[in-house]
């Protein structure tokens, strides 16, 4: 992938479109190619450029400044950045830089580094979920090249999966808790994800994973009896009708509580059927789980 939008920069960065164009036409750092209706598209390298420009200016450099560093000086002044969230930060831009790249083994080297200075506990929820909200977008877009996606999500789901062999709650929970993906959605990593974070709140999981059918959800949840049900939608099949979809759910299971979260959630406005409710952040899932644990 060397073509990303105006969207896609304000996705990673963080820094809205409108910002964006005031920098290209006061400073020059960023100089967009256009299509042949006009429309601006950034290469791999003004990506990378983007995000070290963004983190700097977050923590206190001005644009001005900025625009006056090499890249050398950029990445000097980015290594000396000594708060807390700051690293975080660059930690994340490093693994979004390395994927662009396709260079498995700088990103694999750098969650590794990461999960031997702070554990595996702290590094799921402050950089692998960090990295993942950031790239979600490319993903359901198809802003990012298949091989990239398959080679990255290889990589994280082994360390979420580590995460989730090994953490251990110091919360007693009753509750339990049925996590799966619909039909046509392959992208699991955001529920992996929340495997982990229930696990760590103590909550039992039964977790049935991608592309299941609703009829054999209804057959586990007639037997388990869980508490609450969860999905996660990062990315489904063309013809997927998310209003259908709540309505289904509804009708074969009325009494269950059905949790959904993800990027498709986030523009839906219509009114869901009584036992299922949508979180559209992270937060929102959390204040959820946190009653129930």
């Amino acid at each position: 992938m060397d073509a990303f939008t105006i969207k896609d920069l304000e996705n990673l960065t963080g820094i809205k479109a409108h910002t964006i164009r005031i920098w290209e036409q006061r400073y020059g750092f960023l100089n967009p190619q256009r299509t042949e209706t006009n429309i601006r598209y950034y290469s791999n390298a003004e990506l990378k450029t983007a995000l070290n420009v963004a983190l700097l200016n977050k923590y206190g450099y001005k644009i001005s400044h900025i625009d006056r560093m090499t890249p050398v000086d950029m990445n000097e002044k980015i290594r000396s950045l000594t708060h807390p969230e700051a690293l975080q930060e660059r930690t994340v831009n490093n693994l979004i830089q390395s994927m662009i790249d396709m260079d498995m083994e700088e990103f694999e080297g750098l969650l590794n580094r990461c999960i031997f200075t702070s554990g595996i506990e702290k590094t799921i929820p402050q950089i692998i979920f960090p990295f993942l909200e950031r790239i979600g977008m490319l993903w359901l877009t198809n802003h990012i090249n298949t091989a990239q996606e398959h080679l990255v999500t290889k990589i994280v789901r082994q360390k979420l999966i580590n995460g989730i062999e090994t953490v251990k709650s110091r919360i007693t929970s009753e509750k339990t808790s049925i996590l799966f993906l619909p039909e046509g959605e392959h992208h699991e990593l955001g529920l992996l994800f929340m495997y982990f974070l229930m696990k760590s709140s103590g909550i039992r999981v039964f977790y049935l994973g991608a592309d299941v059918p609703v009829k054999d959800l209804a057959y586990v949840i007639e037997r388990k009896q869980p508490h609450f049900v969860y999905t996660h939608l990062t990315s489904v099949a063309g013809n997927f009708s998310l209003e259908k979809f709540l309505l289904n759910l509804h009708n074969r299971m009325p009494d269950t509580p059905v949790v959904v979260s993800g990027q498709i959630t986030q523009s839906y406005k219509k009114t869901v059927p009584a036992n299922i409710s949508i979180r559209q952040s992270l937060p929102a899932v959390m204040e959820y789980i946190n009653t129930l644990s």
